[in-house]
């Protein structure tokens, strides 16, 4: 049996882990997209996306289009890394699992 390394609480979650998923394959998202992809609430997006920039995961960027508030979010540098560790942790505990 052997040790599990690099798991990452702060995507101990499967709304922050698909925050990160979607901000990793594109550039950015804004909240209504996320919202939508995830199929959450307002409120539980806000809590988790607040998790994930107090970490210094993602970047937040408040904006207006027109007169319309506009929150648009984005991977650090560090987020990227961590999400990268965190991924290859859990590919790790599947191939112990199946050998």
């Amino acid at each position: 049996m052997s040790i599990i390394t690099n798991i990452n609480k702060a995507f101990d979650h499967r709304i922050r882990l698909g925050i990160m998923s979607v901000l990793i394959v594109n550039e950015y998202a804004d909240f209504n997209t996320l919202k939508e992809l995830l199929d959450v609430t307002d409120g539980n997006l806000a809590s988790h996306t607040k998790a994930l920039e107090k970490v210094n995961y993602i970047h937040v960027e408040k904006q207006f289009i027109g007169r319309k508030p506009n929150t648009r979010y984005s991977t650090t540098k560090a987020g990227r890394s961590a999400f990268k560790k965190h991924i290859e942790a859990l590919e790790n505990i599947i191939k112990q699992q199946n050998s």
